[in-house]
């Protein structure tokens, strides 16, 4: 009789999030550039966004919560999930430990912006890594369809992604609160959690799915295209190994495993 092997890591050995990030964009979608388009996105709260692409960098300015001077320019990260549906993740230089990340629909041209920030201190039962959500629409042009919200259309959904040949988890969407995730390969082999999450609707089969984790300091924003395409699009923010915040790309493909109806009383 052959001899398992037990592979897994001791549970002291809870991996910082430099160490599981790392290759986890193997399998994400291809970069696209948006050197010369102008982007405004009206929030629903009243403020606005405004973008001019360059090749690698985009010169922006922001009202309200986000609030960016004018004139303000950082990196930018864009991936065309559909031929219609975009993915841009800012990952500011210009300030410490925020991200904002947007998707958008040029054919409802409607979008969701989230707003990533790393609170200066950990607290105790709180996530450090904080997110904010936005509905919008795209300047200048008349939105169709339903305005992006708040979505239940997850829960009790069970999903595999593969991100890399070493980057492989499992999620199940347990409440409007909170999702379940474990690693079935990888450096963190073994180690699993339940933490808060968020998932808005886009538009049909798109998801925006965010994340907030409690034993380490990372949060994501991910674009599940659980259409035919079944591939996700990601960024993470956190804090890495010598606590210094960090911005990581991700992405990879989606395998479903099955979906679990509740037949009465429903998760909140």
């Amino acid at each position: 009789m052959s001899e398992e092997i037990d592979d897994r890591p001791e549970v002291d050995e809870w991996r910082t999030y430099d160490e599981f990030a790392a290759g986890i964009d193997t399998y994400r979608l291809p970069n696209v550039s948006l050197d010369g388009q102008n982007v405004e996105l009206n929030l629903d709260d009243g403020s606005t966004i405004e973008l001019s692409f360059g090749a690698d960098t985009v010169t922006w300015q922001a009202s309200g919560a986000i609030g960016a001077a004018a004139g303000t320019q950082d990196p930018y990260d864009a991936v065309a999930v559909r031929d219609d549906v975009f993915f841009v993740n800012l990952p500011l230089e210009s300030r410490e430990g925020e991200a904002v990340t947007l998707v958008w629909s040029t054919r409802t041209n409607r979008a969701i912006v989230t707003y990533s920030t790393i609170s200066p201190e950990a607290v105790e039962g709180e996530t450090q890594v904080k997110q904010a959500f936005f509905a919008a629409t795209l300047a200048g042009s008349e939105a169709t369809g339903e305005v992006p919200a708040a979505s239940r259309d997850l829960i009790g959904m069970r999903n595999i992604y593969r991100y890399s040949p070493n980057h492989l988890y499992e999620h199940v969407y347990i409440s409007s609160e909170r999702y379940a995730w474990q690693n079935l390969q990888g450096v963190q082999r073994g180690h699993g959690d339940m933490d808060l999450s968020t998932v808005w609707k886009l538009d049909e089969g798109l998801y925006l799915f965010c994340f907030r984790e409690f034993r380490i300091s990372v949060a994501s924003v991910w674009l599940h295209d659980l259409g035919y395409n079944l591939m996700t699009t990601g960024i993470f923010l956190g804090l890495n190994g010598e606590g210094q915040s960090e911005h990581q790309r991700a992405g990879g493909h989606i395998y479903p495993l099955g979906t679990v109806k509740y037949p009465d009383a429903q998760p909140v």
